[in-house]
């Protein structure tokens, strides 16, 4: 799973789109959530977007890549989360999802 936050919700839905439409993940989650953060020397709190993809471990540098190129944050958060395990069903539809992708 790779996740990052986004300033705004349609600026996140976009980039959740773009990345299912390349089959970069075959899921994005995008939900509002509250952030406190360290920035320039300051404690600021914003809120915020947050877009879980739902991807293959061999995409996420991709995905990160791809995400990172239309980021409007200087410095996006950009995380990668291993997935550990999963139904069968859901990693089969996951991986049928993301097949054809760069």
């Amino acid at each position: 799973m790779v996740t990052t936050t986004h300033e705004s919700e349609p600026l996140a839905r976009e980039l959740a789109a773009a990345a299912v439409a390349e089959r970069l993940a075959a899921c994005a989650q995008v939900y509002p959530i509250g952030s406190v953060y360290r920035w320039a020397g300051a404690v600021e709190q914003a809120e915020e977007w947050r877009v879980d993809f739902k991807t293959l471990a061999e995409l996420a540098d991709g995905l990160a890549e791809f995400v990172t190129e239309r980021h409007s944050y200087q410095t996006p958060e950009l995380l990668v989360v291993p997935v550990l395990g999963g139904s069968a069903a859901y990693l089969d539809w996951l991986r049928t999802e993301t097949a054809g992708s760069a």
